[in-house]
Parts: structure tokens; C-alpha cells; sequence
């Protein structure tokens, strides 16, 4: 079905930029990470429902029934209990940030902004300089940054609340209207963290949650290697207790580390690597889908992404697991032109295709990739009747995703992340030398789930248009998880004629809103 963009009345603010109208859809705020506590027994009759540790954000321009579970930017950070918000993030509008919090609390929350714009005389550094100046209580942070080609391209916040207790949020959106307007994006919520002192000093816990503290805390320490930027977080986070939390972190920080590395906490596709090594797979067929808004330069052929990061995403518990098979979820340039945003969609959304190196990588690129949205291609499989869908066709993906499902099918998963991470060098790493060193430009971060961490018997399945399973996928299972589908299953192959979009080309033909696309 074609999900025609629904208007809605436009809020613009002082700066002329579209807002979203939170209070006329505010979901029920929830920690998504579930909560801890005994696994059910045997003698259980009904099986335990946890809600998607993933959400999707709120969509302007569609349907109540395409945002059912869905969060803006209001829902995050609304609460009048917030003290202190860290914002890490690539591209930030403070303004923007500033609306979304309690009017109450807005001019005395202490606000830190985390960015990467290193050169005094950037544009981006400018803009953020003039916008701060307007709040006494935002605090400007430049993030250390050793590599030229890399960006603070990581998406977190990081909340320190009145009632002793704190929040991680990573997220994929940028901190602009735009991001968090008409594009598919998505978010993790820690539970609220409670502040255990004790606890902290003792340096015993041990778990998921532990690993997940202390790996945030590597992660944050990597601010500081040539000033101080997050000590206080740091000492401060120290404090709450993570045991609640369900989730493993998934990060990337700038600068040359050991594939082998003896360190607390690996980086990239290494530290993607040794997280899926305590990952145990039920695959007899298995699929891992990545879903990404970008594609980098890879070379002319496919070494670094077979023998790097596919090598790295085939890792699990199990040893002698199947070798999946592999698919990337990326948009044409029908479906950017068929977006809520039309071309501008495509802003946000990039590939390059145009010169003979670029062409080579789509050579390799192009037998892996899937539509978005599906709807208008011309190798349709399988009836209507057989699609499931997610309701974010016309939202153009900003999402990031990685999901290995347990066979073609796709009704089961055997582990999801969420993460800023693309498909590039950059953002993953790539080796540099003989030596076995792995050179990141970037600063990413993500957060990865497992049936596992939900207790035995645990199973994670695909839910569409909610936070929740469907009833008829909770069979005989102790405890059945959702995982918040972005997309429509199955996925549809691209056909012989159809191409990725690419933002640096020009169209001609006219987008839904009557607009053409030139580029320079």
C-alpha cells in the first residue's frame, strides 16, 4: 500500500524551523532495556512479553497508526527530574534541543554539547558558537579528533536526573529538526539507573550490565586522551548501577588499536567481533541484513567488506555456525523521490556511483542489495498478502540496523544492533599494516541485543508497527521479545534496471512535491 504523505499543521519556530507537535502525540514513557529479575519457571502458563528494545521516532507526516510506540524528541527529554544532558552527536541545531526539554527546567539544566567540528574557523563551529551564547547553562565541547577524514559521527545522550538516578540514550538521529521530522530513525533507553555508591567502589559486579558500564566508560575516556572533556561524566556515571541493563555496547573511537588487543574494551570491527563471540546463533539458514543510510568508499573490490567486517559479523558462541548470507537494505532513487521529504530526503542519504572506481564497488555492491521500501519494484515476490509491514516506507531511512535473522524466513533473530556505524572504513576500521594494527577514524557508538540476555528459552521476533511480538509468534516460548522492524519483510532484491541513490547526481525526472534535483 502507498503510504501518501498525510499533512499535518507545520509549527515553526523563532529560527523558521519545523517542530514537532509532542504534545498532541506523546507516548507512554518507558525504560525499553528490560527490566531485571528472576526467569520464569516451568510451571509458567503464559509466556513473558517484553517490548523492542529498539524504537522508532516519531514521523510527522504519517499516520497515528504508522506511529504507534513511536518517540520524539520531547518524550526524551521532557522530563522536568532532568538535571544534566550530555549531547554527543555530528550535527546539532541548540535551539532544537533547547524546546525539547521541560519549560520549567529549560535555562537550568546543565547542558554539555559534544561535537567535532576542530577547525576555528568551521561554519558548523560558528553557528553552534552564536546559538550557545543564547543559553547560559549550555556548555561547548570539541571531541578529540586524530584522524582528518574522521567525524564525531556517534548519537547519544547521556541524562543525569534529580532523583538519583541517570539514563543512556544512543539513538541514530542528529540534533536537527530534519533528523527528527519525516526520516526513520531509531532509539535505545537504558532503564533508570539507580546511583549505588557501594556498589561502584566495590569493582565486583559482574554481567551484561557491568560489561556494558565499563565499556561506556573506555568509550568516554577516549574524550579526554588530549584534554579533559568528560572527566566529570565519567566520575559521575561511576556512581549508578548498570545491572539493569540488557544490552552490550558496540563503539568505535579514532586512532590505531591491536586486533589482539589484551585492552578492557576493543573498538570497531573488533570490538564487533569479540561482542559476537559471546553471542550463541540458532541458525540452520542464516541472513544478516544491514541496513545502512550510507555507503563509503570500500576499494574496487570486496575485500575489506567480505573478509573484514562480514568476517566480523559471521562471529558467534558457536563455532561451527552456518556462514550466513548476506543482504544490504539501502534506498533508490524512486524511493528518495517518493519520500515524505522527496529529494531532500536524499541530503541525509549517500553513495557514490559516477566515477570507474565507484562503478567497480557497485559491481560487487549491487547483486547484495534490497529495496527500502519495495513497493515499485519490478521483481515483486510473493503476494501482498505475504508482506509484513513496518509503516516506514515513505520515511527515508537515516536508521542504522545489523540483524542476523535465523533463516530466510525471517520470523526470528538471533542478534540486532543499533548503531550511527555505516558501511565504511571509517566508521569500522581497517587494517593498516603487517603488525596487525586496526586503524578507526571515527566516533561511533551503538548497542547490540541477543535472545540470551532475556533469560533461557528467550526468543527475539520481528515486530511491525509496534513495540510488541504479534500474538500468533508467541508459541511455547518462556519469553518472546520484539524487535522493532524499520522495514517490510521479505525484502525485495533490486531488479536489473534499479540504482542506489546517489546525492552527488542529478534528476531530472520531478519528485511528488513537483521538485528536480541538480547538483554542481
Amino acid at each position: 500500500m502507498d503510504e501518501r504523505p498525510q499533512k499535518r499543521r507545520r509549527v515553526s519556530d523563532s529560527e523558521g524551523h519545523d517542530t514537532q507537535e509532542a504534545s498532541s502525540h506523546k507516548t507512554f514513557t518507558r525504560a525499553v532495556s528490560p527490566p531485571g529479575g528472576n526467569v520464569q519457571t516451568e510451571s509458567t502458563a503464559a509466556p513473558r512479553i517484553v517490548p523492542s528494545p529498539f524504537q522508532l521516532t516519531w514521523i510527522r507526516d504519517l499516520s497515528e497508526a504508522s506511529n504507534v510506540d513511536a518517540v520524539t524528541l520531547n518524550d526524551i527529554l521532557g522530563d522536568p527530574l532532568i538535571a544534566e544532558c550530555w549531547d554527543f552527536n555530528y550535527l546539532h541545531d541548540l535551539d532544537f534541543l533547547m524546546d525539547a526539554f521541560d519549560p520549567d527546567v529549560r535555562t537550568i539544566v546543565k547542558v554539555h554539547v559534544v561535537h567535532g567540528f576542530w577547525k576555528t574557523e568551521d561554519q558548523s563551529r560558528q553557528v553552534l558558537k552564536l546559538q550557545a551564547a543564547k543559553y547560559g547553562n549550555i556548555e561547548l565541547h570539541t571531541a578529540f579528533m586524530p584522524e582528518m577524514f574522521g567525524t564525531h559521527h556517534s548519537k547519544m545522550l547521556i541524562l543525569i536526573r534529580h532523583d538519583n538516578t541517570a539514563q543512556v540514550v544512543i539513538h541514530t538521529a542528529n540534533m536537527i529538526p530534519f533528523d527528527w521530522t519525516n526520516m526513520t530513525q531509531a532509539i535505545w533507553r537504558s532503564p533508570l539507573l539507580p546511583k549505588d555508591l557501594a556498589s561502584s567502589l566495590s569493582g565486583n559486579a559482574s554481567g551484561v550490565g557491568s560489561k556494558f558500564k565499563k565499556d561506556l566508560l573506555n568509550y568516554l575516556k577516549a574524550y579526554n586522551r588530549k584534554r579533559t572533556i568528560c572527566k566529570s561524566l565519567i566520575d559521575e556515571l561511576s556512581q549508578y548501577d548498570f545491572s539493569e541493563v540488557r544490552a552490550a555496547l558496540v563503539a568505535s573511537v579514532p586512532g590505531r588499536q591491536k586486533i589482539e588487543t589484551e585492552s578492557a574494551t576493543s573498538w570497531g570491527w573488533v570490538g564487533l567481533r569479540d561482542a559476537l563471540l559471546s553471542v550463541p546463533v540458532q541458525s540452520d539458514r542464516p541472513e544478516i541484513i544491514l541496513q545502512i543510510s550510507s555507503i563509503a568508499t570500500l576499494g574496487v573490490n570486496d575485500k575489506w567488506l567480505d573478509k573484514t567486517l562480514f568476517k566480523a559479523l559471521s562471529n558467534s558462541k558457536d563455532k561451527m555456525a552456518v556462514k550466513p548470507k548476506y543482504r544490504i537494505v539501502f534506498p533508490t532513487t524512486s524511493e528518495v523521490r517518493r519520500s515524505l521529504n522527496g529529494y531532500q530526503s536524499g541530503s541525509a542519504i549517500h553513495t557514490k556511483i559516477q566515477s570507474a572506481a565507484q562503478v567497480k564497488q557497485l559491481t560487487y555492491l549491487k547483486p547484495l542489495f534490497t529495496h527500502w521500501a519495495g513497493d515499485n519494484a519490478d521483481n515483486q515476490s510473493g503476494s501482498s498478502s505475504d508482506v509484513r509491514e513496518a509503516g516506514r516506507r515513505r520515511a527515508a531511512p537515516h536508521i542504522k540496523t545489523y540483524i542476523r535473522f535465523t533463516d530466510h524466513s525471517q520470523t526470528s533473530i538471533d542478534w540486532m544492533l543499533m548503531t550511527s556505524a555505516n558501511l565504511s572504513k571509517q566508521a569500522w576500521g581497517e587494517a593498516v599494516n603487517s603488525g596487525g594494527e586496526v586503524r578507526i577514524c571515527s566516533y561511533e557508538i551503538g548497542v547490540m541485543v541477543w535472545p540470551e540476555l532475556y533469560g533461557e528459552g528467550a526468543k527475539i521476533v520481528p515486530a511491525f508497527k509496534k513495540d510488541l511480538p504479534a500474538e500468533e509468534l508467541v508459541v511455547d516460548e518462556k519469553t518472546v521479545v520484539g524487535a522493532r522492524m524499520p522495514y517490510d519483510l521479505p525484502l525485495i532484491p533490486y531488479g536489473k534496471d534499479d540504482l542506489p541513490w546517489c546525492a552527488t547526481a542529478s534528476y531530472d525526472e520531478t519528485d511528488w512535491m513537483g521538485q528536480t534535483w541538480k547538483t554542481a
